[in-house]
């Protein structure tokens, strides 16, 4: 299964190797399932890090250099999709469109905006519903 891994799990996962988010990465990154993220998440998690946690960034940098060797990261698309209207938040549509354009089965997210938006494909479910697929 392709699964693309929304930027706040990817927060989460660095912030705490025990949590459900972490889990999700594994599970997300180890045969027979592909991990899949953006450029847009990598720089959106780098930001995030820098205005959040910057006593923290050791723990992003720790993370990253075991995720980036197991994770495809992908281009935004510039092709808009029809699928992108349904997202709320704008800033969400580059990401969407990223997971369609990676073919990803799945796109996992803790965003309402992801999880309210009613898009099937990819399926999009919570960290803890990924985990008990």
């Amino acid at each position: 299964m392709r699964v693309f891994l929304d930027s706040n799990i990817l927060i989460s996962a660095a912030l705490n190797s025990k949590g459900v988010p972490y889990q999700t990465f594994l599970k997300a990154v180890s045969y027979p399932n592909k991990g899949i993220i953006s450029e847009q998440n990598l720089e959106e998690i780098k930001r995030v890090f820098l205005r959040k946690f910057p006593q923290k960034m050791y723990l992003l940098k720790n993370f990253l250099l075991v995720a980036l060797q197991v994770i495809e990261v992908v281009p935004i698309p510039e092709i808009i999709s029809s699928d992108e209207e349904l997202m709320r938040d704008v800033t969400d549509r580059p990401i969407l469109r990223a997971a369609i354009q990676a073919k990803a089965d799945v796109l996992v997210s803790g965003d309402k905006d992801f999880l309210e938006s009613k898009i099937d494909n990819p399926l999009i479910v919570t960290a803890a519903d990924f985990l008990s697929m």
